[in-house]
Order: structure tokens, then C-alpha cells, then sequence
């Protein structure tokens, strides 16, 4: 704890982030395209029109882990978010293991993202009448993957007109890709760009990447609300009757699971639930927050309830719009489901809306993909910092005090590997990561709380015990729901994790070392001196 406090005095990054900053990281890491996208398949495929209340749940299983944060953020205002808070307390392993599971979650959600922004920016240009060349927006993978498909299919036959047309389409557009060396050249042109083009605002300074996520915020929070109002005028109270519809299943290609109930509201509160997990990020931005003790647990909680109610009020409003059933991806509407406020506008008959919805979904995602960036980026240097990583990580630029080679590399490997790699299909792995981060940290701030009860604590978790052992709970009863697929890739990517640790970690390691008294040894003030300072300048 004490090295950690004299690391907070020597650090190189700017303090340039208020209270307010830090709120719009956490709103722009919450609400992306996912708004526009988990309501249609929340509401077919779990609770129908009580998804608000699953909205609900969902936000009051994400305030356990809040909270959490919120209390070391006030003890240990560093950068490396859930990775510092398990190093101060349960340990070095403990902290690799949270640190592994975070690199997972921020560099596949970054991929997942950029990935998924290429996706909107390409239907924004079709509204406009552009369309840019099938190589040119698809990963090599998937190319391939569905030039076989259609060759397969077309080669046994019996196809209706439509679907014989779509795969032909398919492997024309396959055929007319340019080749290297007899390979066919497929590149996710877009995913690429908008990488680089958020290191290029995050290369410039923590300042200028926050302001620019503050007006992206506006922009996308103003789309939202235009949607709720706009939306009232086309609500069919009808559609919310019954509002928990009667428990019944759902088959889909050969696969039954079971919808809507009480058991369907909670299901649907797990599978939103990822929904909300970007106030983690608030936490990776403490080393820059001006007020860091008051400011970051103001942050996460803030962001959190303003989140929680936008979706509320969203999922009411398109479930009042367009009846349940009608998100149906084998139905009257088999689009509805993929865009479904969109479509709920344009059964209303108003098409211009969704034009709208497309530009705020666009340029949102741009502010979650810096958030990620940005959050990563502070994890790398957080490990750096302690040895377990390479030191270039922790190279912070005088001029600019960003870590600008951490920066760049992460730019690099995650422009690449979105637009070469079927990303989409490793996404879930994103989960594991989040909730064991979310689990140890429940645990470390009750561990915390018993080892040095005395430490200054700016923000207290109300009655802890309770409020620890529920967040727990809560976190470890999904981690065991994940699918199967995605507890086995998290278990092996935990085993590169332990591999990588014993090899190159612990060898390094300046705890393991010793060298945590020639790395601290300049600066012994007390924590709370900073925080005077800081009331007095403001």
C-alpha cells in the first residue's frame, strides 16, 4: 500500500480528468451499440416486455461491483483498475491472474468493437448510396468460410430463388477480390482505420481524447433520449399486455431453450448484463483523475444509474412500439432483430429516424472503442510498473503524458487482428474476464477492510459484508453460465496466463525482487497531502 502511494506521488501522467470527465468515460464505455441491439434479443428470446425489469436486475448485479470499485478507488486511485486493487491486497498471483482475465476483456472487446463499428459505418454508407467492395469489409476468415458455404450448397441443389441468388451473389463477390501471390486479398478496411484513427486522438493527449469523448457522449445520449420521446408518440400499450408473458420455449434450428416468466427475466438480465461493465474503465483512468479520491467513485456510480436508466426507459419504449414476437428473426420481420429500434421507427413509417439512430450508433461506438484503448493502454502500464510485463509499457511521454509506445503497439496488434480475424466468433470470451475481475474485487475489498481498517476511506461500501458476498455470488453463478465454448477458451487462456507468469513474470517481478524501495524510495508524503493540494489549487 505504501509503494503504491508513493507511486501515485512520482507518477508521470497528467491529472486532467474531473469528476464530470470521468462520468462521460463511463457513460461512453456503457452505452454503445448495444442499446441499439441486446433490447430486440433480450426481448424475443427472454423476458418479452418486462425486459425493463431485467434491465433492473441486471443494474442492480453490476451496483455490487460498483460499489466495490468505488471504495478502492478511494484508498488506491492508480491506474490498472481491478489489477492494482488485487496487487495492494491478495497478492501478486492473484493480481496476474485479474490482470490476464483484463487484457482478454479490453483487447477482444476492442477487436469486437472495431469490428462491429465497420458493420454500422458501411449500412451509414448505403444510406448515401456507397457501397464499398465486399474484400474490402471482411476478414479473410470469414470469406472463405461462406465462399464454401455457397459452393456446398449450390453443389447439392433444391435451393429456393432467393437463397440460390444470395450465394451466387456470394461467390461472385469472392471471385472478384484481388490476389497476392495466388492468395485473395480480404481486409477489414474500416475496422483498421477507426483503430488508427483512435490512437491518432489518444497519441495527443488524455485532455484532448476526453473532450472528444465528451461531445461523442452528448451526441449518442441526445440520440437515446430522442428515441425515448419520439418513441412515446408510437406506443400500443396492447404490446406491454401480457407484460410477463406465460413461460413457454423457443426452438431455433433444432435448438430448444426455454423464454419468458420469471425465469425469463433472469435470463435476460444475464445476457444484457455485459451491457454495463464499461464503468470498469473509470477505474483505469484514476492516474489521471484531478480529485481522484472523490471524483472516481462519483464516476462509477454516477455513470452507472444514468445508464441503468436510459435502458430501462428504451427497452419500454421499443417493446410498446413493436409487439415481442415481431423481433422474431424467422418472422414477419426477420431483420427486426438485428436493428431493432431502427426497424420498430421504420414500421411506425418513420424511415428517417433510423437514419438517425445509424449516425448515433456510428459515431458512439467510436467513444466506446477509445474508452477500451484508453483503459488497456493504463492496465499495461499499471503491470509494467510492477515488472510483470515488459518495461516499455511503462514509458510515459513528457510532453503529451500519455504512454505513447504502449499505446502504439496495442494500436497495432488490435488494428490488424480485427480486420484479419473472425473476431466476432471469440467475442464471449470477453465475459469471463469481467466477471472474474468483478468477483476478486468484491473479495479484495472485504479483504482490505479487515487487514487495515484505519486507512482513509474517502467512499465506504455500505453495510460490506452483505453487499461483498452478493457480488460474489452473483459473478461466480454466471461465470458458470457462460457457455461451453466460453469457459473452455477462458480456462486455456488462463493456462498461457500461469505459463507466461512463471517463465517471465515472477522472474521479473520487482515484489519478487525486491525493488519496490529503489522504485518508491523518492517520494514518502501521505497520500492525503495530494488531495489538499489539489482543493486548494481548485
Amino acid at each position: 500500500m505504501s509503494a503504491y502511494e508513493a507511486d501515485i506521488q512520482k507518477s508521470e501522467l497528467k491529472r486532467v480528468l474531473g469528476k464530470w470527465s470521468l462520468t462521460a468515460i463511463g457513460i461512453g464505455a456503457i452505452i454503445g451499440g448495444g442499446i441499439f441491439v441486446l433490447t430486440g434479443t433480450g426481448a424475443y428470446y427472454n423476458a418479452g416486455p418486462a425486459l425493463a425489469l431485467s434491465f433492473v436486475i441486471a443494474g442492480i448485479a453490476c451496483v455490487f461491483a460498483a460499489l466495490c470499485y468505488a471504495e478502492f478507488a478511494s484508498i488506491l486511485p492508480v491506474e490498472g483498475s481491478a489489477y492494482a486493487y488485487a496487487y495492494g491486497t491478495v497478492g501478486e498471483i492473484f493480481a496476474w491472474i485479474i490482470g490476464w482475465g483484463l487484457i482478454l476483456e479490453y483487447a477482444m472487446g476492442s477487436m469486437t468493437v472495431a469490428v462491429s463499428w465497420s458493420g454500422y459505418f458501411g449500412k451509414l454508407l448505403k444510406m448515401f448510396g456507397l457501397h464499398l467492395p465486399y474484400w474490402m469489409t471482411t476478414d479473410p476468415g470469414t470469406a472463405n468460410k461462406a465462399f464454401g458455404e455457397a459452393t456446398k450448397q449450390i453443389a447439392e441443389g433444391k435451393l429456393p430463388a432467393d437463397k440460390l441468388l444470395g450465394f451466387h451473389e456470394t461467390i461472385n463477390n469472392f471471385n472478384a477480390a484481388p490476389e497476392i501471390l495466388d492468395f485473395k486479398l480480404f481486409l477489414n478496411l474500416p475496422a483498421l482505420l477507426i483503430v488508427l484513427f483512435v490512437i491518432w486522438i489518444l497519441l495527443r493527449g488524455t485532455k484532448g481524447a476526453a473532450k472528444a469523448n465528451n461531445f461523442i457522449v452528448i451526441l449518442k445520449v441526445s440520440a437515446i433520449i430522442f428515441v425515448i420521446i419520439a418513441g412515446l408518440f408510437f406506443i400500443d400499450t396492447a404490446n406491454w399486455s401480457p407484460f410477463i408473458p406465460e413461460a413457454t420455449t423457443i426452438t431455433e434450428n433444432g435448438v430448444t431453450h426455454n423464454a419468458y416468466g420469471v425465469a425469463g427475466i433472469v435470463a435476460g438480465a444475464s445476457a444484457i448484463f455485459f451491457a454495463y461493465v464499461g464503468f470498469d474503465a473509470v477505474s483505469t483512468q484514476a492516474g489521471e483523475a484531478i480529485n481522484p479520491k472523490k471524483d472516481v467513485p462519483f464516476a462509477i456510480i454516477t455513470s452507472l444509474v444514468i445508464c441503468t436508466i436510459l435502458y430501462i426507459l428504451v427497452s419500454l419504449v421499443l417493446t410498446g412500439m413493436m409487439h415481442y414476437t415481431d423481433f422474431n428473426p424467422l418472422g414477419k420481420y426477420p431483420d427486426a432483430i438485428k436493428a431493432p429500434v431502427a426497424y420498430a421507427f421504420d414500421i411506425a413509417g418513420q424511415a428517417w429516424a433510423g437514419y438517425i439512430i445509424t449516425v448515433a450508433a456510428t459515431v458512439g461506438l467510436i467513444s466506446v472503442l477509445m474508452v477500451m484503448i484508453m483503459g488497456q493502454s493504463r492496465i499495461f502500464l499499471g503491470m509494467s510498473k510492477d515488472g510483470l510485463i515488459p518495461a516499455t509499457f511503462s514509458k510515459v511521454n513528457p510532453t503529451s503524458g500519455v504512454p505513447r509506445k504502449n499505446l502504439m503497439i496495442l494500436g497495432a496488434v488490435i488494428a490488424i487482428v480485427a480486420s484479419l480475424t473472425p473476431i466476432n466468433e471469440l467475442a464471449h470470451m470477453t465475459s469471463f474476464g469481467t466477471l472474474f475481475a468483478f468477483t476478486m474485487v468484491c473479495v479484495a475489498v472485504w479483504v482490505l477492510r479487515v487487514k487495515e481498517p484505519n486507512l482513509v476511506r474517502s467512499f465506504r461500501v455500505p453495510a460490506l459484508p452483505v453487499i461483498a458476498c452478493l457480488g460474489i455470488a452473483i459473478n461466480v453463478y454466471l461465470i458458470f453460465n457462460l457457455s461451453i465454448e466460453a469457459q473452455k477458451y477462458s480456462f486455456g487462456w488462463l493456462i498461457i496466463g500461469f505459463i507466461i507468469y512463471f517463465l517471465y513474470s515472477k522472474r521479473n517481478s520487482k515484489l519478487q525482487n525486491g525493488a519496490y524501495g529503489e522504485t518508491f524510495k523518492a517520494e514518502q508524503k501521505p497520500l492525503e497531502d495530494i488531495d489538499i493540494n489539489i482543493d486548494n489549487k481548485e
